[in-house]
């Protein structure tokens, strides 16, 4: 029997040292060394080729490409995400909060995606809480195949004998290999388990989702090597007490970073939401002021979103700078160019900003709408229901163009607005291709004039 011993790994980097240390010299983080036990011997090598022959070099150009690169699943908007649909081979770590529904999307996935063949493994629940989860959904898959499982060797066996296409693990943190004596969870063990799922998604060319659990820091749990092997990075995020969820890229080999996926929370699963727009635009009377409308991008999609300010009187000597949804740093540079360039006294007063929904936005094009909902919130007047925003603001308080305006205008006159303000130093735009107002100014004095003349 080989000789057991232990190390001690970082919880944050997963360096690995044969003795305690209280700041780890990779990541420079204090106090997160926790002991192991491994087991110094050379695991046996799992073969997963469908084929059982060795891999052998080829030569790029005598590789045969599939018919097809990307599998459609049932889900239009996780497709968007990945970038136009599941990668064969590839292997996706699926992120998020507890409870925030990453097992529902998932079995919700393996349940529609009727062409696949799917084996969902489940560490955490057992077959019959499975049943009444898809019960709720209310979709049923002949296909899709539930195997209650810790242990990744016997996964690999029922794999073997049920030859699925899809393969669903819930969650890398529960699974362990009977090569390594830590516990579940572990560093090890989850390093591990990832690179033997890993070798088997690229030699068996079957897609592995795995779900990952987060940490009460908001990133993902286990060392951060677990981001670099896999091939895709996805998070979803929400808060718990609205029902709408976000899905967000944070990496992918195959695809754009920048593509966002909106669901809503129901009692029967997750709905798709095909036009975020209508959910991130409050219906209100137009009576109320620091409010604006912007059109933005996420990855290929546009979107209206509603922009939220307030500017009060600074109560205690500081004024404060805040923001949600929205770079702060960046708040405090349109402040100033409001300030210096346009004559706005906003250095004694507070500002408080939201993007509604609960969205993350770093397009620059927003800038106009940040600037119109501060200056509609300090004069306390409420700007026009009908008009969207869609411009970018320099130091020298220009109204400078944005990429892919046609977009965003038409975003705008799909969804019954009447003007959009957008820099008249946008080339190629021309009022007779579109049905909304162009409003096209070159500095914020301009925008103000066309605003709240």
């Amino acid at each position: 029997m080989a000789k057991i011993k232990s190390a001690f790994f970082c919880q944050n980097c997963g360096h690995e040292t044969p003795k305690w240390l209280g700041k780890c010299p990779s990541c420079n983080e204090w106090n997160t060394f926790v002991e192991e036990l491994i087991e110094k011997q050379v695991p046996q090598v799992v073969a997963f080729s469908k084929s059982g022959k060795t891999a052998k070099p080829q030569a790029l150009d005598d590789i045969q490409q599939q018919e097809h690169q990307r599998i459609q699943l049932g889900d239009s908007e996780l497709n968007r995400v990945l970038g136009g649909g599941l990668v064969y081979g590839s292997l996706i770590l699926f992120g998020g909060e507890p409870g925030i529904g990453k097992s529902t999307l998932l079995l919700q996935l393996a349940i529609t995606t009727l062409k696949l063949k799917v084996l969902y493994v489940s560490g955490e629940e057992s077959d019959q809480q499975i049943k009444m989860r898809s019960e709720r959904i209310g979709v049923t898959n002949k296909n899709c195949f539930v195997l209650t499982e810790t242990n990744v060797q016997n996964i690999f066996k029922q794999a073997e004998e049920i030859q699925p296409e899809l393969l669903v693990i819930d969650s890398i943190q529960t699974l362990y290999s009977s090569q390594i004596e830590s516990s579940p969870g572990s560093i090890s063990q989850v390093r591990e388990c990832t690179a033997q799922l890993l070798r088997y998604a690229k030699t068996s060319n079957v897609p592995v989702f795995l779900i990952g659990h987060i940490t009460k820091e908001g990133s993902l749990a286990g060392p951060k090597v677990l981001e670099h092997m896999v091939d895709t990075v996805l998070q979803f995020e929400g808060d718990r007490n609205h029902v709408y969820r976000l899905l967000r890229c944070i990496k992918n080999r195959f695809g754009s970073t920048n593509e966002l996926g909106i669901y809503e929370m129901l009692g029967s699963g997750l709905r798709q939401v095909e036009n975020p727009s209508e959910i991130l635009i409050t219906n209100t009377d137009g009576t109320l002021s620091g409010i604006s409308i912007a059109a933005t991008l996420e990855g290929m999609r546009p979107m209206l979103i509603e922009v939220q300010a307030l500017v009060s009187t600074a109560a205690y000597g500081t004024p404060q700078r805040s923001s949600t949804g929205f770079d702060s740093k960046r708040l405090n540079m349109l402040l100033a160019v409001m300030e210096k360039r346009c004559g706005f006294k906003l250095g004694a007063k507070d500002v408080f900003l939201n993007i509604a929904g609960g969205i993350k936005v770093d397009d620059p094009a927003i800038d106009l709408a940040v600037v119109a909902a501060v200056l509609s919130s300090n004069a306390d007047i409420a700007i026009n229901t009908n008009i969207a925003l869609s411009a970018e603001v320099g130091l020298s308080g220009e109204v400078r163009p944005v990429n892919r305006i046609d977009q965003r205008i038409y975003e705008a006159e799909k969804l019954g607005f009447e003007k959009i303000i957008i820099s008249k130093y946008n080339k190629g735009v021309e009022q007779k291709n579109f049905k909304i107002e162009l409003v096209q100014c070159g500095k914020i004095t301009e925008v103000v004039k066309a605003l709240f003349a």
